[in-house]
């Protein structure tokens, strides 16, 4: 008689939310080795690489900002990471990275607020909203241009595309 294990019994259960299929985890598996994987992953959106220059993030400013976006794990949650931790992970100095937040804070992209603990201040609380408005606000137009590329690619090409664009 076969038994279930338990993460199958956790799977079937209507409480627990699979993060992706297990296909995919596989795919990751492949891609990246079990290993590596074991230590975890973060989600976030293609988009935002792809719309860097277009968002006016630099390099390290992207750095510093894929860290905060590490420690962002649910919508409704907050996200706290001290600026020691971003700059040891990235290689940049303390003083660095709050110049990067202060940059991405003047685009608009991350709004700082001070947190509290037992009275006494600790780590800042980074809201990311700014983020993610601006990339909802900029996907129309990304997904308008890549219909236009892959209709360049086929028969009719671009004025075809155009002309079925809207």
């Amino acid at each position: 008689m076969a038994t279930k294990t338990a993460p199958a019994a956790a799977a079937k259960s209507p409480k627990v939310v699979p993060l992706f299929a297990e296909k995919d985890k596989k795919e990751s598996e492949k891609k990246w080795g079990k290993a590596v994987m074991s230590h975890g992953y973060c989600i976030f959106p293609s988009i935002l690489l792809q719309a860097q220059s277009r968002l006016g993030v630099s390099a390290q400013e992207m750095l510093v900002l894929l860290q905060l976006a590490e420690h962002w794990w649910r919508a409704d949650g907050k996200v706290f990471p001290k600026k020691e931790v971003i700059a040891q992970r990235v290689g940049l100095s303390t003083r660095q990275v709050q110049r990067h937040i202060q940059r991405l804070e003047e685009l608009k992209l991350v709004k700082r607020e001070e947190r509290y603990r037992g009275g006494l201040r600790t780590s800042n609380i980074y809201n990311l909203k700014g983020l993610v408005d601006k990339l909802k606000a900029i996907e129309p137009e990304i997904a308008k241009a890549k219909k236009l590329a892959d209709s360049a690619k086929k028969a009719g090409g671009l004025r075809e595309g155009l002309a079925n664009l809207d």
